[in-house]
């Protein structure tokens, strides 16, 4: 299994000035860099207290011709050209201020977003994405004709077509890579598109306010009205784009080849959220049994101190159990008659669930061994005797050229019993 690889911010800030393509008001865009986990965060620099709407699902407040995001009663409209670009240009966190309702529309393409991040450049930080993959095929049908089939792939791809009723566009198909560039050379400079026709209503219900031929393909009865295409498909890939930054409000890298009929910004969110929870439910699901926790550590018998993994995120987080008995051969010789297990071997089981942790994020784990280097910051809050549950929570803080961080902690019916901070290499066994 390849390494995630680690989270990225830009090295500094980047702005843009523009019209909403909705409002038609101006606003000003300003991107900066944001701490590792922190993830995409709009902030509401002209409401009161600087509302902060982070660009997870959660968060999705409408899909009327453009993703709008909402916290606190307060809004960010059409939010998917700057996700897009973020997502394709490998951002994961930063924080972008938005003075004004409505994102600007710059040109109506991805294209200006991503060039200026890609100008201001990418900072690793410490911690590692998290990766949302399609496990098994799915379907996932939305309203007006729209469908999609979500595969297993590694790495993310996108199928799709449209199919309007006028003879600029009629029926279009491509399929595109979006990582390694892909989306930059054949996605990036598509732009938004709209009917002269439907301008005057749409306009009377609060939309296309600031659309122009500056900003956007307008298409007449039956021809492109101001200007050439930039690509003869330019209709689809910009409908593409859309569903890239619609899909990148799952929070995470996403590893699968969706396949979508008739996209639609409704569509798109039903995917992302059936994606995202297909993925926490498997997360959630995932256990090992001591059979299969036998075959990752090369611990046995008195010095296999893990029972069962009850929860576990991929180069992120895993939660095992300990059951202590009266059985336990330490007890024999430590502390006779007031039986307690020994601190040390708390924290080595501790260490044994981290190992578990830190296998899976290797490749071919079975040729691999996990040393521990170092201990740092160890506290033993509670004695732990016959009948505890030891529950250890280890997180992975970071893991670069074989030497991973972990923090990690017991509890014992809800009670911290033993933290520590510790330092592990894998190597070759």
């Amino acid at each position: 299994m390849t390494q995630p690889r680690l989270q990225q911010t830009v090295t500094g800030e980047v702005s843009f000035e523009g019209v909403g393509i909705h409002t038609g008001k101006p606003a000003t865009l300003t991107v900066r860099p944001a701490a590792p986990g922190a993830g995409i965060v709009f902030v509401r620099s002209d409401s009161p207290n600087e509302s902060r709407i982070p660009a997870r699902l959660e968060h999705v407040a409408g899909t009327e011709l453009g993703t709008t995001l909402t916290a606190d009663g307060v809004e960010v409209l059409t939010v998917e050209h700057i996700l897009a670009a973020l997502y394709a240009c490998e951002i994961d966190n930063a924080r972008i201020e938005l003075h004004g309702r409505e994102v600007p529309i710059l040109d109506g393409s991805f294209e200006p977003y991503a060039r200026a991040l890609d100008e201001v450049g990418r900072e690793r930080q410490t911690e590692r994405v998290e990766v949302v993959e399609v496990a098994e095929a799915f379907t996932e049908k939305g309203s007006r004709g729209s469908s999609y089939t979500a595969l297993p792939a590694e790495t993310f791809l996108v199928s799709a077509t449209i199919e309007f009723g006028h003879p600029a566009i009629g029926r279009q198909h491509g399929g595109f890579a979006i990582e390694d560039g892909g989306f930059r050379q054949n996605i990036a400079s598509a732009r938004t598109f709209g009917f002269r026709n439907d301008v005057d209503a749409l306009r009377e219900r609060g939309f296309a306010r600031g659309a122009s031929l500056e900003n956007s393909v307008v298409l007449g009865t039956e021809e492109v009205v101001g200007g050439n295409l930039r690509h003869r498909d330019e209709f689809l890939r910009h409908k593409v784009g859309d569903l890239v930054g619609d899909l990148s409000l799952i929070g995470a890298r996403l590893r699968g080849h969706i396949v979508a009929e008739r996209p639609s910004h409704a569509g798109n969110i039903a995917l992302a959220r059936a994606i995202r929870e297909r993925h926490d439910r498997r997360r959630r699901d995932r256990r090992l049994d001591i059979a299969e926790i036998l075959d990752a550590l090369p611990h046995r018998y008195p010095l296999l101190l893990v029972d069962r993994i009850v929860d576990f995120e991929p180069s992120r987080r895993i939660v095992g159990l300990k059951n202590v008995t009266i059985n336990e051969p330490f007890f024999r010789g430590h502390f006779p008659g007031h039986p307690i297990m020994p601190g040390v071997l708390v924290v080595e089981a501790m260490g044994q669930v981290g190992g578990l942790l830190l296998m899976d994020a290797v490749e071919n784990p079975k040729d691999k061994v996990v040393y521990f280097m170092a201990l740092r910051s160890v506290k033993w809050r509670r004695p732990v005797i016959p009948g505890d549950q030891i529950l250890f929570e280890v997180e992975m803080v970071s893991f670069r050229r074989g030497v991973c961080k972990m923090r990690g902690r017991g509890t014992v019916e809800g009670r911290v019993v033993a933290e520590a901070e510790m330092m592990a290499r894998v190597v070759d066994r």
